[in-house]
């Protein structure tokens, strides 16, 4: 007997016990989609990079996957001979397969394109992930077809089926931040996903065998003939990319504020991400229930009004966090909640889509692949278009109106479409001009002193003279001339010891440790002031600084006090990772290498202090050279430094670690004290008593000891803290929950 045999009760009870199998499926194949997707992205970067252009090679080469692994699904989608589930179960294994090599595969193909072309670089990005992102890809239309099959429903099918997957991602963005990175390390959370993806295939083939195949329910429509192709109107395929584009747009422009409001937290983007995608999974949702019994054109005018609505929220976001200080630290929550309605909104859009632009027959899974196709287009549009040339042109502010207006042309184009009486239509559209005028006016004006309040979080008060934006990053200068990078303290315009508010002792220090340090390697410019210590160092011959955000140079050349590095003979700038410079140079070597690196918990700062890090820069090093880089007070950095080399020690906060003994020499240092000269003005003046004070006590026995802390004595105060590794990521996920 089959579910055509049952009366409509029991059918309907059967296709409700489908469902949930299906949506239990979808939901936990969610999970180690984003797990991959967090664990790949870390490597990628790795090898090629945290600049902006890896970012946007990476954002895009799992977005063409996706897309062109739905158009795969639903091909597939239109085999009748094909069994659904037993395909779902193939997908997850070979998933699972792929993940179990994959971190090793991305680090051995990362090591032989390390010196292509940056065309060349995101070719292999797009092919390192396109089998994993064409398997994800292909399941949604998969699954669509096989449950369209019973309910004859697209609409409310794309939104329970999209829904429950994207739950299910948000998911686990939350369990990375939580449990899996601070817990397991990047490897062990990929071996989580392929158990995921193990036990999906194993669950789908249970179902296969014990329910079988699927029957269709009296309210499925008719079977096309195979001959017919697939159509769905132009303006529907249009709006579908449209709407990608201005989703992930909006998840750009969103992590970037929530980040900056961080201090760039590594969790801010899993938190932003699980937040956004819980956002469009409600949204999908209830779209979905929407659909269930309405008419095309009222369908067209829910998804109108949801946009509308997308689009006030949207510019409601800055004004709101430009009154921050109200909020305090709850600043961040609020931002998070804002993320979550803004996306709850465009997440309505495809199943609304679906609904009008899919019949309900047996081509339903071709018609969701090329729908969902236009729509992972349109994302990937907008992670190269946003990401990586908007960012450099506009503003925040600016690219807030921007988003509206795009929100206002997508309802538009929706209005054209839309059947119904004049009066709603007239309606609809003055409210939807009127957000955009609302917008224009209110988003300028409102979201004054955003980023100050942001900072500050009403215990604080800046005032900032200068806001530097660009495709990398937000730096801002506080009038006093600290200088905040994404949110964080990164450095302050000074280089006269007197005083010190920024520690410029230490590269100062650096003929303390070194008798020769001529060519020297700085990773990171920041506000300027150690290279121009370090430039106008006599003994240094050559300087190379590697900085990769392009905006702290034109910070520089604004500050007298700094501005003459950029001039000087001796430097050479170069705008990169700094990371991936010292891969793509293996035969560079230095006497001494700095990294005056940011706070050990911040994104991605694990790249410069990890095990295999230290191991990069050793080989840049020659006979007898330094590596002299900021712990930002980490035990764990610098028990990571001792154990990475045979010497060293701790100087104030930082490490100066080598493969010979370190050659302490304070009278040398004394010496060459006495007679720095910095834009043709002596430091330190013989006749002055007060600087004569200064040399007395910075390179006296008494400062020595206070200052530095030698390795075997480190090791020991140590004990017990774990060397951070690429894998465990340090302390980036253990510290926002007070780990480390």
């Amino acid at each position: 007997m089959t579910a055509l045999d049952f009366p409509p009760a029991a059918a309907q009870a059967g296709l409700s016990a489908r469902t949930k199998t299906l949506c239990i499926l979808f939901f936990f194949s969610g999970f180690p989609a984003l797990i991959y997707q967090l664990t790949w992205q870390r490597a990628l970067f790795r090898i090629f990079g945290v600049n902006s252009e890896s970012v946007t090679i990476v954002v895009s080469a799992f977005m063409l996957g996706l897309g062109l692994g739905s158009l795969a699904g639903g091909w597939i989608s239109k085999r009748r001979s094909i069994s659904l589930l037993p395909l779902l179960a193939i997908i997850e294994t070979v998933t699972a397969m792929f993940g179990i090599v994959s971190l090793g595969a991305f680090e051995q193909v990362g090591a032989l394109v390390v010196d292509w072309s940056l065309p060349a670089v995101a070719a292999v990005n797009l092919l390192l992930v396109l089998i994993p992102t064409l398997l994800m890809g292909a399941t949604l239309p998969i699954l669509v077809a096989h449950l369209v099959r019973s309910s004859g429903e697209v609409g409310r099918t794309v939104g329970l089926l999209y829904y429950v997957n994207t739950l299910g991602a948000g998911a686990a963005c939350v369990l990375c931040s939580f449990l899996l990175f601070p817990f397991l390390g990047a490897h062990r959370a990929v071996l989580v996903a392929v158990a995921l993806n193990v036990a999906v295939a194993l669950y789908a083939v249970v179902v296969h065998l014990f329910r079988g195949s699927q029957a269709p329910s009296r309210n499925a429509a008719a079977i096309r003939p195979a001959s017919e192709a697939v159509t769905i109107p132009p303006a529907i395929i249009l709006i579908a990319a449209l709407g990608g584009f201005i989703s992930l747009s909006y998840e750009i422009y969103l992590f970037r504020i929530v980040s900056y409001a961080s201090g760039s937290s590594a969790t801010a983007f899993a938190l932003t991400l699980a937040c956004f995608l819980f956002g469009i999974a409600g949204g999908s949702r209830k779209a979905g229930e929407n659909c269930e019994g309405s008419s095309p054109p009222g369908v067209i005018r829910k998804a109108i009004d949801e946009i509308i609505i997308g689009n006030l929220i949207g510019l409601m976001f800055l004004p709101v966090l430009a009154q921050s200080a109200l909020f305090g630290r709850g600043a961040i929550g609020i931002a998070l909640l804002l993320v979550y309605l803004i996306a709850r909104r465009w997440g309505a859009l495809l199943p609304y889509l679906a609904q009008v632009g899919i019949p309900a027959d047996e081509e339903a899974g071709m018609g969701m692949s090329l729908l969902y196709f236009a729509n992972i287009l349109g994302s990937a549009t907008g992670a190269i278009l946003t990401g990586f040339v908007l960012m450099d042109y506009l503003t925040s502010v600016q690219l807030a109106v921007a988003l509206v207006f795009a929100g206002t042309l997508c309802a538009l184009m929706l209005l054209a479409r839309s059947k119904g009486p004049r009066g709603e239509h007239r309606q609809r559209l003055l409210r939807a001009v009127a957000v955009l005028a609302l917008a224009c006016v209110a988003i300028p004006a409102m979201s004054h002193r955003v980023f100050e309040n942001l900072l500050g979080k009403g215990q604080t008060s800046y005032d900032f003279t200068d806001v530097i934006e660009n495709r990398t990053g937000i730096i801002t200068v506080d009038k006093d001339g600290t200088v905040f990078g994404n949110g964080m303290y990164d450095g302050r315009f000074n280089t006269r010891l007197a005083g010190d508010p920024n520690g410029i002792i230490r590269p100062y220090a650096l003929s303390l440790f070194r008798d020769a340090p001529r060519d020297v390697l700085m990773i990171g410019l920041s506000s300027g002031s150690w290279a121009q210590v370090i430039a106008n160092n006599h003994a240094v011959r050559s300087l190379t600084i590697v900085e990769i955000n392009p905006g702290y140079l034109s910070l520089v050349e604004r500050q007298p006090e700094v501005a003459s590095v950029l001039g000087n003979s001796k430097v050479r700038i170069v705008t990169d990772d700094g990371r991936r410079w010292l891969s793509h140079h293996p035969d560079q070597r230095f006497d001494v290498i700095i990294s005056n690196t940011t706070w050990n918990f911040r994104a991605n700062v694990t790249n410069l202090l990890s095990t295999e890090f230290l191991t990069l820069a050793r080989h840049h090093l020659n006979s007898g050279g330094i590596l002299f880089y900021n712990t930002t007070d980490s035990d764990r950095v610098q028990r990571t430094a001792c154990l990475a080399f045979p010497y060293g020690a701790r100087f104030t906060n930082h490490m100066i670690v080598s493969d010979l003994p370190i050659d302490w020499n304070f009278g040398r240092w004394r010496q060459t004290l006495e007679s720095y000269v910095i834009d043709g003005e002596r430091q330190f003046e013989p006749e002055s008593f007060a600087d004569h004070v200064l040399l007395d006590a910075i390179t006296s026995p008494n400062y020595a000891r206070e200052v530095i802390e030698e390795c075997p004595r480190l090791l020991v105060r140590t004990e017990g803290k774990m060397p951070i590794t690429d894998d465990n990521m340090g302390t980036e996920w253990r510290y926002p929950i007070g780990l480390d």
